[in-house]
């Protein structure tokens, strides 16, 4: 919801069918050893979430993982995917977390710092404490920031009750305590005027808050409100108009081109912007309130010789490659590939940017494309799910042969139970 690392935002299965092919080698996990950094990499990954642990696994097979490191300066790696199901109060937290060094590819030496600064045209990063690494080629996996901080009253106001997020770690438990807690009145979810990652996921919360509040009797009790900064329900028409339908059934009310500009925990109150008409806002009182923070490229990427003018790595949407750097790449949230930022599209993405750095490895020009493939499994209950995927043209590229804008049981238990077991053993490794 990758970092987060860089986080597997969504769950994917189009994507993930590569990874069950006979004879595919899993890896052990292992320790990594902590040792002194070298000055020189033939291979060098900035960020430890899923695009850049599993381009890190691909890239010692292609180089040996001696030549490989990984800069990540946490030490949790987290299934993120899980953290709807999570604030729902279906999953535990623990379940989302493992060690970082049992993911990180054996023998791939992994450096415990912060990138601070990128040198392109010189071939090496800075690193904190003034440590410069260079590198013949070089991945960015960095993912994506949370802004709390720009929605006035956040993140103090997470010390209050009644409020969560299911985008960390810190605060996703405090939607199920406040699910929980509901007594009567608004239950507000929110969508912010930014890029997110899984787009999907501040509508999910909201259709488990109606199941739940539906189980314990209190749905007649509840105004469950979507207040979104988008024009839309969902970028996908096919979906959305599913959605819609679902939205009508459980009579819950959407207001769109609405941003939330400020949290009043103490009095439970949420301040709305109405887009339409800058300027004016709306007071909200709240029993529960559901924030997904503005995101934004990672700081060391604003302002960068690797980015565009908003702070995204600047790549080739086919390839991957970089548009001025051919040594460079880029994979996940971090990058400006005009699809979702899922970790369904990492999956994606990870193998065309192999091939495409192997080809590169060889002087020779890439072939393989990224269509903009994503997936996001779109929980609508505690048991069912709608499971969009589509490509760059926000068309639908599904996987099986049947209506996937359909509520399906199956889809829900491969969201819960079989991506996760996906993700640790295959995409990872």
């Amino acid at each position: 919801m990758s970092a987060i690392g860089a986080v597997f935002s969504c769950s994917c299965l189009r994507s993930s069918v590569w990874l069950l092919k006979p004879g595919m080698q899993m890896s052990s996990l292992h320790t990594a050893a902590r040792c002194a950094v070298r000055d020189y990499y033939e291979v060098l990954v900035l960020g430890g979430g899923a695009g850049g642990i599993s381009m890190s696994a691909r890239m010692k097979r292609r180089v040996g993982a001696e030549n490989v490191a990984v800069v990540e300066p946490n030490k949790t790696h987290y299934y993120q995917p899980l953290w709807t199901l999570v604030g729902g109060g279906a999953k535990q937290l623990a379940a989302s977390a493992r060690p970082m060094k049992s993911v990180m590819p054996s023998g791939v030496e992994w450096i415990r710092s912060q990138v601070t600064a990128l040198e392109p045209d010189k071939n090496y990063v800075w690193l904190e404490n003034d440590i410069r690494v260079s590198y013949k080629y070089l991945i960015i996996a960095l993912g994506i920031s949370l802004h709390y901080e720009k929605i006035k009253g956040l993140p103090e106001g997470f010390n209050h009750p009644k409020i969560g997020s299911n985008y960390s770690a810190q605060t996703v438990e405090k939607t199920w305590r406040a699910l929980q807690d509901f007594k009567e009145g608004n239950a507000i979810f929110t969508f912010p005027n930014t890029p997110v990652k899984c787009a999907g996921a501040p509508q999910k919360i909201m259709y488990l808050t109606d199941a739940y509040l539906r189980k314990t009797g209190k749905r007649s009790k509840a105004n469950i409100i979507f207040n979104t900064s988008l024009g839309v329900i969902f970028g996908v028409k096919k979906y959305a108009d599913a959605l819609l339908e679902i939205i009508k059934d459980k009579n819950i009310v959407v207001n769109y081109k609405r941003n939330l500009i400020e949290v009043r925990a103490d009095k439970q109150e949420a301040v709305f912007e109405n887009l339409d008409k800058p300027g004016e806002t709306e007071v909200y009182q709240y029993e529960m309130l559901h924030v997904t923070p503005p995101m934004g490229p990672p700081a060391v990427l604003i302002n960068s010789p690797v980015s565009d003018a908003s702070g995204w790595v600047d790549v080739d949407k086919e390839t991957l490659q970089h548009k001025k750097y051919p040594n460079v790449f880029g994979i996940g949230d971090c990058t400006n590939l005009p699809t979702s930022k899922t970790a369904a599209a990492v999956a994606a993405q990870s193998g065309v940017l192999d091939k495409t750095i192997s080809l590169v490895m060889k002087n020779k020009l890439p072939v393989k494309k990224y269509d903009g493939y994503t997936s996001c499994p779109l929980v609508t209950g505690y048991n069912k799910v709608i499971l969009a995927e589509f490509d760059y043209n926000a068309q639908p590229l599904e996987t099986f042969p049947i209506d996937q804008s359909k509520e399906r049981r199956t889809m829900y238990h491969m969201k819960a139970d079989m991506m996760p077991l996906l993700y640790w053993n295959a995409l990872l490794k």
